[in-house]
């Protein structure tokens, strides 16, 4: 019979740097999870009623414009910017995953290629959807969605820049700004959600998203991830525990707005989405 003792028991330590680590991997569970949430409901939105060509029932429920069943340019546009998202959810996280990029280095090159022309056609259609085909709710609600469009092929470029001059960190940071950046709507929609959910309601809303909440969340859906990175990597080189232990905190109250913002999009969006078309097409 073996006895333990507490001072045979090797406790795990709480430090500012496991806190900080295992927000980080915590937020990437989190985000897998909802990233595939959300592939599932455009496949079911969008890919189903196409295949069984019954788009005209998916008109009804999906709140986008532009989802006709005419076969022309601008239908064309649109699916060729919602359908890729799909393939993008289920394995572009996949590019942050350390073990992932140290045992399958092809795996990583292929993926990461086919991310960054996914990522550049869903930034240019979006862009040309809004502005060029006219599917935009109000325009002062759109500047921060536009914003996210113009700066995903510079943060795309930079990325594919350092990984041709093996400049692995540089290309690292890159590349993980433009998974922020391809994953803006996707924010949007957790942020926004999860709003409605701590409000029971709207709370400078509307329903033309230009309101002060909603112009403030078109900017923050990539922005204030991309701040928390940094701020992650910069507390990561700070020496002073107490600047370490506070970034910690940031970054654990990042994985609780996304959780909120996974639970509300699921509960409020995505779930009743997915059982209205499938209702509707089955």
């Amino acid at each position: 019979m073996i006895s333990l003792t507490l001072s045979q028991l090797k406790l795990p330590t709480l430090t500012a740097e496991n806190t900080l680590n295992g927000a980080t991997k915590s937020w990437m569970a989190v985000a897998l999870a909802g990233q595939w949430a959300f592939a599932i409901y455009i496949l079911s939105l969008y890919a189903l009623p196409l295949a069984m060509g019954s788009i005209e029932k998916a008109g009804a429920i999906s709140p986008a414009q532009g989802l006709n069943s005419n076969i022309n340019f601008q239908s064309a546009m649109f699916f060729a910017h919602v359908l890729p998202a799909a393939l993008l959810a289920l394995s572009g996280l996949f590019q942050l995953l350390p073990n992932v990029r140290k045992r399958y280095p092809r795996f990583h090159r292929y993926n990461g290629r086919v991310f960054f022309l996914l990522g550049l056609s869903g930034a240019l259609t979006g862009l040309y959807l809004t502005w060029g085909a006219g599917h935009r709710l109000s325009d002062i609600g759109s500047l921060g969605i536009t914003l996210n469009g113009v700066l995903i092929p510079i943060t795309i470029y930079f990325a594919w820049r350092y990984a041709i001059k093996k400049r692995f960190d540089a290309h690292q940071r890159m590349a993980v700004h433009s998974f922020l950046l391809v994953n803006g709507v996707w924010t949007f929609r957790l942020y926004l959600m999860g709003w409605y959910l701590i409000n029971q309601g709207m709370n400078g809303n509307t329903l033309t998203l230009d309101g002060p909440v909603d112009i403030f969340l078109s900017f923050a859906c990539y922005l204030l991830p991309m701040a928390m990175y940094e701020l992650i990597l910069w507390g990561k080189r700070h020496r002073h525990v107490s600047v370490r232990w506070c970034v910690a905190g940031v970054a654990c109250f990042g994985v609780l707005i996304t959780l909120i913002g996974l639970t509300a999009a699921g509960m409020m969006m995505w779930y009743p989405s997915i059982n209205s078309i499938l209702t509707a097409v089955l």
